[in-house]
C-alpha cells in the first residue's frame, strides 16, 4: 500500500511539474485573458485519455495512463465550470465511448464534476462499485495443461440509472432517432484462405508467444505486443512482413484490388468514388521536396511548389508498402494514376482541403488512407459508393468513425457499399470478432430506448496464449473445446459454492437457528415481565414518578437531575455501577 501511494505521489508530482512549466502553453486559446464564458469541443472523444485515480491493481482494461492535451482539457472545463455554474462547456462527438465502459466516467468528469462529487462518484472506485463490478476469468495457463485467473472491470449493473444521470448532461440522437437523409448501408463480408506460408508463420508466432509467457525470453527480445503487431501484419499481407515473399492471386489485398477496379468501372459515368481504410503499412517515404515545403513554409501551398515538387520527383529506393501495391495494381489495370490519391500526400491544411474538393467533384475516385488522418472531421461524401475496411482498427470507435465517411448526409447515391475483408486462420479473424462484440456492448449503452438492466463488456484486443493457439490451428472445434474447458471450470466453481452454501444452510437449521430461536424466547419472557413491571408502576398524568438515586426518594425532576450528575463524577471504571431505580426498573452507570 505504502509504495502504491508513493507510486501515486511521484505521478502527480511529474504532471504537476509538466502543467507548471511555462514552455507547454495553449497556442490556441489563451485562458489568463478575460472573457472565456464558453468551450465548444467538437471530436471530443480525443480527450479520453485522462489519468484515472484508482486503488484497484492489476486489473485488466483500466488505464492509468494520462494525455498532457486530456489533463489541460479537465483543467479548462473546471475554469469553465467555474465561471459559468457548470453551463459552459459543450462536448460533440458521435463516439462518447468508443472502446471501454470506464470512458463514460471520464466524460462524466469533464461535464458533470460537480454533480458525480454530490453523490458520492467522484473516485472511479465509488462509480465503479455503484454501476460494475470486476470479474475474474479462467485463461489457458502458458504450459497449457492448467489455467490461470484475470481479474478485469467488465461487468455492469444499475444501467437505466447510470444513463439517466449522464443524459442530465448529454443529449443522446440515434440514427433511428434523427431519421437522416443517408444512403443505405450493405455489408460485404470477404474472406480470404491463409496461404501456407502464412499458415506457417502465424505457427510460428504461437511458438514464440507460448516462450513469452513462460518467460523463456527477455521483453526486450520478444513480447506479446511484438507478437500481435507481426499477426496483425501477417493478416494483412506476407509482403508486409518480408516483401520478398511472392504475392498471393487469392489475398484480401488482391480481392480488394479487384472490388476497387469493378466498382471504378461501373462508376464511370457518375465518378464515383471510394475510401480505402489501412492502418498498417502506410506510405513512409515522402518526397524531399514535400519535406522542405511543409519545413519551410508551414501550410504555404502554391502552384510553383507543386511544379518543383513534379520535376523534383527523381525515382528511389523505396520501401515496400500496401498503399504503393494497390495503386500500382490499379494503374496497371488502366485507372489513371491521378485517380488514385493517398492522405498521407496532403500534408498540409491547404492541401487536405484541395484533395477533398477532388473527391467531391470526382476527379479523385480512390481516396486511400489511415483512420487516423480520414476518420473523423472529413467531408468527401459527395460520390462515394464504396469503403473498403482492409484491416480492422483497435476499437469499435474507430470503425464508426470510418463508416461515417459514407454513410452521411450529402451522399447522392441511395445505397453504398462497406467491404470488410478477412483473412481465416490469422489475427483478423479474431480482432474483427472482438470488435464485433466490443460494438454489441456500446450499442446496448448508446440507444434510444431503455438500456438493459445489465451488461458485460469485453477486455482490451490482447491475445492470450490459448487463443493464439486457437487461431494457428484454424480449427473452430480446437476454440470450441477451449470455450467448454472453461464453462467447465466455471461450472466446478460455481458447484463448489453451492455445496458450501448448502453446508451453511444445514449449519444454520441444525444448530444456530435453534440457538437463535431459544435466545429470542428468553427475550420474549424478559419482555413481558418488564412489561407487567411497567404496569405496575404508571407514570402520573402531571408532574414526575419519582426516582431513586443512592438510596434517596427524589420526586423533584431537577433534584433527580442533578443526583444522576453527581452520581455520574464518581463512576470510574468500564463495569456498570448500580445506583438506583426509576419505576420499577434498576439504573447503572458506566463511565
Amino acid at each position: 500500500m505504502i509504495k502504491s501511494v508513493e507510486r501515486t505521489k511521484r505521478s502527480l508530482e511529474t504532471r504537476l511539474k509538466k502543467l507548471q512549466d511555462s514552455d507547454r502553453k495553449d497556442d490556441v486559446i489563451t485562458f489568463e485573458q478575460l472573457g472565456v464564458d464558453r468551450l465548444y469541443v467538437d471530436e471530443a472523444h480525443n480527450y479520453k485519455n485522462l489519468f484515472l485515480y484508482t486503488k484497484m491493481r492489476n486489473v485488466a482494461g483500466l488505464s492509468t495512463t494520462d494525455a498532457q492535451k486530456s489533463s489541460d482539457m479537465y483543467l479548462k472545463c473546471r475554469y469553465i465550470d467555474e465561471m459559468t455554474d457548470s453551463k459552459g462547456v459543450v462536448f460533440a462527438t458521435g463516439t462518447p465511448v468508443s472502446n471501454s465502459m470506464t470512458e463514460l466516467y471520464t466524460m462524466m468528469r469533464y461535464l458533470q464534476h460537480d454533480t458525480i462529487q454530490k453523490k458520492g462518484l467522484s473516485h472511479f472506485d465509488c462509480w465503479a462499485s455503484t454501476f460494475g463490478e470486476t470479474t475474474t476469468a479462467i485463461e489457458l495457463a502458458p504450459e497449457g495443461t492448467g489455467y490461470r485467473a484475470r481479474t478485469r472491470f467488465a461487468k455492469f449493473f444499475n444501467l437505466p440509472e447510470l444513463m439517466n444521470l449522464f443524459k442530465e448532461a448529454a443529449d443522446i440522437k440515434t440514427s433511428d432517432q434523427l431519421n437522416l437523409p443517408t444512403p443505405t448501408a450493405v455489408y460485404h463480408n470477404v474472406v480470404a484462405q491463409p496461404t501456407e506460408i502464412q499458415k506457417s508463420m502465424v505457427q510460428e508466432l504461437a511458438e514464440r508467444a507460448a516462450k513469452v509467457h513462460s518467460g523463456a525470453v527477455d521483453a526486450s527480445v520478444d513480447n506479446m505486443l511484438k507478437i500481435t503487431s507481426e499477426g496483425r501484419k501477417l493478416g494483412l499481407d506476407q509482403r508486409v512482413i518480408n516483401p520478398d515473399l511472392p504475392d498471393e492471386p487469392q489475398s484480401k489485398v488482391n480481392m480488394c484490388v479487384d472490388n476497387i477496379f469493378r466498382i471504378w468501372e461501373d462508376g464511370q459515368s457518375d465518378k464515383l468514388t471510394q475510401l480505402v481504410f489501412c492502418d498498417l503499412s502506410t506510405p513512409k517515404n515522402i518526397q524531399t521536396s514535400r519535406r522542405a515545403a511543409k519545413a519551410v513554409g508551414g501550410n504555404i501551398d502554391s502552384p510553383e511548389i507543386h511544379a518543383l515538387e513534379q520535376l523534383n520527383d527523381t525515382p528511389e529506393e523505396k520501401e515496400f508498402t500496401i498503399y504503393d501495391d494497390i495503386r500500382d495494381k490499379l494503374v496497371s489495370r488502366g485507372i489513371p494514376r491521378e485517380e488514385i490519391a493517398f492522405i498521407h500526400e496532403a500534408n498540409t491544411e491547404v492541401r487536405k482541403k484541395e484533395l477533398y474538393a477532388k473527391v467531391r467533384s470526382g476527379q479523385v475516385r480512390v481516396l486511400i488512407g489511415s483512420t487516423f488522418k480520414m476518420g473523423a472531421g472529413m467531408n468527401v461524401q459527395d460520390r462515394l459508393v464504396a469503403l473498403h475496411d482492409l484491416d480492422c482498427p483497435w476499437r469499435p470507435g474507430d470503425l464508426e468513425q470510418r463508416s461515417g465517411r459514407i454513410i452521411r448526409q450529402g451522399n447522392k447515391n441511395e445505397e453504398v457499399h462497406i467491404y470488410r475483408y478477412v483473412t481465416e486462420a490469422t489475427f483478423d479473424a479474431y480482432l474483427w470478432q472482438t470488435i464485433e462484440n466490443k460494438q454489441k456492448f456500446i450499442s446496448q449503452i448508446m440507444t434510444s430506448k431503455s438500456p438493459v438492466r445489465s451488461c458485460e463488456d469485453i477486455d482490451e484486443t490482447a491475445l492470450s496464449y490459448a487463443e493464439i493457439k486457437a487461431l494457428c490451428a484454424g480449427d473452430a472445434r480446437i476454440k470450441e473445446k477451449m470455450d467448454l474447458d472453461i464453462d467447465v471450470a466455471r461450472l466446478k466453481l460455481m458447484k463448489a459454492n453451492h455445496q458450501s452454501q448448502q453446508y451453511r444452510l444445514e449449519d444454520n437449521l441444525l444448530k444456530h437457528f435453534p440457538e437463535q430461536i431459544e435466545k429470542n424466547k428468553g427475550f420474549i419472557e424478559g419482555f413481558k415481565a418488564d412489561m407487567e413491571t411497567l404496569a405496575s408502576h404508571p407514570h402520573p398524568q402531571d408532574g414526575f414518578a419519582g426516582m431513586t438515586v443512592r438510596n434517596d426518594y427524589l420526586i423533584d425532576k431537577e433534584n433527580a437531575g442533578a443526583a444522576l450528575v453527581d452520581a455520574f463524577k464518581d463512576v470510574k471504571g468500564l463495569d456498570p455501577v448500580q445506583i438506583g431505580s426509576y419505576r420499577g426498573f434498576n439504573m447503572s452507570l458506566i463511565s
